[in-house]
Formats: structure tokens, C-alpha cells, sequence
């Protein structure tokens, strides 16, 4: 198949990326905001058919399908571009790209049988189909190796997967899933590995019940619920690790969570357009709220946040190819997710304050981004956990180099060589390894913004504009300097349990 048979009339014959985003920026512009209103859309469930039919018109994903099966390769830099063109007009439809990306399309690529490959690609193409990942149980979020979804072989040499599968994005829209389970033996014994199955929704006895859908906060435009799994796939539709299938979670997992960056930059420059736009335009007092000091810090903290965005995409398109292996690479992986969602949340955060009353409706742009970028903090790793492991991982390193100064060590790191230059000695200090849990994530808190400051030094380099380079490592070292002040505090808050006796305010009322 060539890769022109299925571009829209919109692009033509050609395949040069730029012509590709172009054409599809402008389709985009088009379905929100000439044919359709997605600020009045974005307040209802789902998304009008035609939006989704001129959307997929484009075939946007793909960007993630290799070339030899008619996609455009599978090359990082598109993937997040392509990502970041959709969160620029909604964040949620860059989310549904990312799923499909990062969670079937690229662990299909590089785990699954070659003699699945062309037809489910094929469909992806051809008839605009879509796939998921189901990790997540009731019970089993944040320890996911515990899940207990599970598989046997049947005579036949067939696998028969059962369980219960919650909050996996695009619930009963999904043509394809990959499901994830753990092998029972015959004692009725779960195995520790983690397996990874194609299930087509086309095949009757591969499809799976939606028992509920979930009323997410945000993000209304993804259906989400608790699925029934009772399914039986065909053992070419097993994933196939290269060591352990746990491994094989961390590759795809760590890969996701470093292709967080193409969904935030759009989103973050869109933030950061309307700030300057309304406060440009909003007089307050005889003068616009861009004249203002506190307003041009809340701004200059948004830009910030976009340059160092960037500089995550440029760093993601070079090292996240399906070629690589990223089970080992968690500090990248964790720092880049933490890091970037974080920005999401404090820079819709602040768009919100920036606008007011006006803002606060899901039919406005900055209502609507606090409530859909929030659920960034969570999903694929709360961000409170992946510091604490962040700081755990940097811990070891230090524990193997037989260092204790967390200067010296992250003077010879290359993630945080040259960033370490602007902390002159507030990092120069020894490190117990035994912090309790808050010091992991205060640590980790600083961690990943000195890794995301020496990926803004390396976009510099790379002639990024030297304003936005130097404005935001100014705004990432005042952060990491407070981060360190709270990290070095000594005295820490306990949970009093039983906190009711003696704390009614009203007894102590002098009337």
C-alpha cells in the first residue's frame, strides 16, 4: 500500500510532513471552529460523529504505523508534532491520538506477531479503527503487578483471559485493546509476569462488556468505565517480549510517559496565547493586566513552561523510538511525565486566574483546561509516586558510585551535568538514604526539574531564542531553590487520627 492511497483530497499525492500537519492543523481549525463550536461541544459526552469522521479523515495516526505497512514510519519527532497540533485545539483528542499511539499502535509494532501486523494496521488506515490498553483494576491502580485479570491456555492453543478492567481510555469505542494478565497455573496461582493480548472487538468471542460508563470529572470527549473480561484470542494475538514481559510493561510504559511532552506543548502554547491575549486586551484600572507585575510573572511562568516543553519534545523525538529499549530508563521516562504535567496543571491554573469568572465554565478554554489536564497527574503513574521512585532511582546510582554528595554525583550525570552549574552549593550536601517517603518526593520534585533544566540548556544550543532559553531557566531555578528550602526542613507534620475532642472552633467563641 503507498502511503498516498489513503490521504484525504484535502493533502493530495504529497508525503512531506510539513504539508501533512499543515493540512491537518487546518482540518482541525476547521471541525472546532468554523463547522462546529467545541466550546459548546466540549460540555457534552463523546464528540459529534461528523468531528470524528474529518478528523480521522486525516489519518492521523498514522504517524505511529511503520512504513512498510502504509504508515508514515513510525518517526518520534511526527508523532509529537502530530500530538501536539491536536492538544493545541483540544486536549482530549491529542490524549485519544496519544492512547493509540503509545498504548496499542507502538507496543503492537514492537512485540507483536509479524502475521497480525498488516490487517490490524490495515484497519487502522483504511477504516479509521482505534485501539487501547487495559492495565488498570478496581483494585489494582498504582500496584498494577498485583492485577489479577488472568489467563489459560485452552485445548486448542487458544488463551482464555478473565477479569476486570477499569478507567482504560476510549471504553466501548475501541476496535482493538491490548489487555493485560497475569498466567494461572493449575493450582488456581497467579504468575508474576505481566502478558500482553490483541483482542479484536470485531470477533464475537473477543469482545469486551462494558458493564459501566464512568462520569469523568474532565476530559468528556474520552468514555471511560469498568469493563467485564471473559474474552478468548488466538495465540498469535500474545504479545511477544524480547526478555520478561514485565520488562516488556516498563518499555512501553516509560515510552508513554516520555511522549507526554507532543500533548503538553500544544496544550501549553494554546494556554499561553490566550493569557497573553486576554491580558493584552483586558484593561484594568487604566491599563491592560499585562502591565501588571504579578500578571507578567503568572505569563512569564506559562512560557517558561512551553520552552521547557519544547525542549522535552526535542529530547523525547531522539530518544523514544520503538528501536530502543526504555524498561531501564525510568529516570528520563519519570522526570519527563512528572515534570510536564505538572506544568499543564499550574499554567491552566493560572490561565484560570488570569480570566476570572469569565474562565470559570467548562464551555471556556481555561475552565476546561484545569479539569482536563489534571487527570495528566495521575494516570500512567501518580506523579507522587513517580518522584518518590525518581529520588529512589538517583539513591541507588549513588549507592552503586559509592557517592553521598548529590552535587558531585549530578555533576557527572548526563541528565543533569550542565544544570547543576546554576545551584552553585544548594545541592552540595550528602544525601541519607534513608528519607522518609515526603523527602523521596520533595527530592524527586527537584530532581526532575534539574533534569528538565539540562534538556532546556540542550534546545539552546541547538539555537532555540535565547530569551525563552534564559527566562526559563531563570523560572526553573527559583522553582528548584524553593523545592530545596522545603526539602531541608526538618520538622515534618504528622496525621493527628483522632482529631475531633477539643477542636470544635465554636466552644472557644468569647460572645
Amino acid at each position: 500500500m503507498s502511503i498516498a492511497s489513503y490521504l484525504s483530497e484535502d493533502l493530495g499525492t504529497s508525503v512531506e510532513f510539513e504539508t501533512f500537519r499543515d493540512a491537518f492543523q487546518k482540518k482541525l481549525h476547521k471541525v472546532f471552529r468554523m463547522r462546529g463550536d467545541f466550546d459548546a461541544v466540549s460540555t457534552q459526552r463523546g464528540l459529534p460523529p461528523f468531528m470524528m469522521r474529518e478528523i480521522q479523515s486525516m489519518t492521523p495516526l498514522s504517524v505511529f504505523i511503520p512504513e512498510e505497512y502504509g504508515g508514515r514510519g513510525g518517526h518520534v519527532h511526527e508523532c509529537q508534532s502530530i500530538l501536539a497540533t491536536a492538544s493545541y485545539e483540544s486536549l482530549a483528542l491529542s490524549l485519544t491520538l496519544g492512547i493509540n499511539g503509545a498504548l496499542f499502535l507502538q507496543p503492537l509494532t514492537k512485540y507483536g506477531a509479524e502475521s497480525i501486523k498488516p490487517p490490524v494496521f490495515e484497519r487502522f488506515i483504511e477504516e479509521k479503527n482505534l485501539g487501547g490498553l487495559m492495565i488498570t483494576e478496581p483494585d489494582y491502580g498504582t500496584d498494577a503487578l498485583s492485577m489479577e485479570t488472568s489467563y489459560t491456555e485452552t485445548g486448542d492453543g487458544d488463551y482464555h483471559l478473565t477479569g476486570t478492567k477499569h478507567w482504560a481510555g476510549l471504553t466501548g469505542w475501541a476496535d482493538f485493546w491490548l489487555v493485560t494478565a497475569r498466567r494461572q497455573g493449575a493450582d488456581g496461582d497467579l504468575g508474576r509476569d505481566i502478558d500482553f493480548f490483541v483482542a479484536d472487538m470485531n470477533q464475537p468471542e473477543q469482545m469486551i462488556e462494558v458493564e459501566e460508563f464512568y462520569e469523568n470529572l474532565g476530559l468528556y470527549m474520552i468514555p471511560y468505565g469498568r469493563n467485564h473480561v471473559d474474552i478468548q484470542v488466538p495465540a498469535k494475538h500474545r504479545l511477544q517480549p524480547k526478555s520478561t514481559g514485565i520488562k516488556m510493561m516498563l518499555d512501553t510504559l516509560h515510552r508513554s510517559r516520555i511522549e507526554f511532552p507532543g500533548m503538553g506543548v500544544g496544550f501549553l502554547q494554546r494556554i499561553l496565547d490566550e493569557a497573553l491575549a486576554h491580558c493584552k486586551e483586558r484593561f484594568v484600572g487604566g491599563k491592560s493586566l499585562l502591565e501588571y507585575d504579578q500578571v507578567q510573572r503568572r505569563v512569564a511562568d506559562i512560557q517558561a513552561a512551553y520552552t521547557a516543553c519544547s525542549a522535552m519534545c526535542l529530547h523525547t523525538s531522539e530518544h523514544a523510538h520503538t528501536d530502543n529499549n526504555l524498561a531501564g530508563k525510568a529516570l528520563s521516562a519519570n522526570a519527563t511525565k512528572t515534570v510536564v504535567t505538572d506544568l499543564m496543571q499550574n499554567a491552566a491554573q493560572s490561565l484560570l486566574q488570569l480570566t476570572g469568572g469569565k474562565g470559570y465554565r467548562l464551555d471556556h478554554v481555561a475552565g476546561r483546561s484545569v479539569v482536563d489536564s489534571r487527570p495528566f497527574q495521575i494516570f500512567e503513574g501518580s506523579n507522587d509516586v513517580l518522584y518518590q521512585q525518581i529520588t529512589e532511582s538517583i539513591l541507588k546510582s549513588m549507592r552503586q558510585a559509592k557517592e553521598r554528595n548529590l552535587r558531585s554525583f549530578l555533576e557527572d550525570h548526563d541528565l543533569t551535568a550542565r544544570a547543576t552549574d546554576y545551584f552553585s552549593g544548594a545541592l552540595d550536601f550528602e544525601v541519607d538514604q534513608s528519607l522518609p517517603q515526603r523527602k523521596l518526593v520533595d527530592l524527586g520534585r527537584v530532581l526532575g526539574r534539574v533534569v528538565t533544566m539540562e534538556m532546556v540548556i540542550e534546545l539552546g544550543d541547538r539555537g532555540f531564542r535565547s530569551d525563552l532559553i534564559s527566562n526559563c531557566l531563570q523560572s526553573f531555578q527559583e522553582k528548584v531553590e524553593r523545592l530545596l528550602a522545603s526539602y531541608g526542613r526538618s520538622q515534618t507534620p504528622s496525621v493527628i487520627d483522632d482529631y475531633v475532642e477539643g477542636s470544635a472552633w465554636l466552644d472557644f467563641v468569647k460572645a
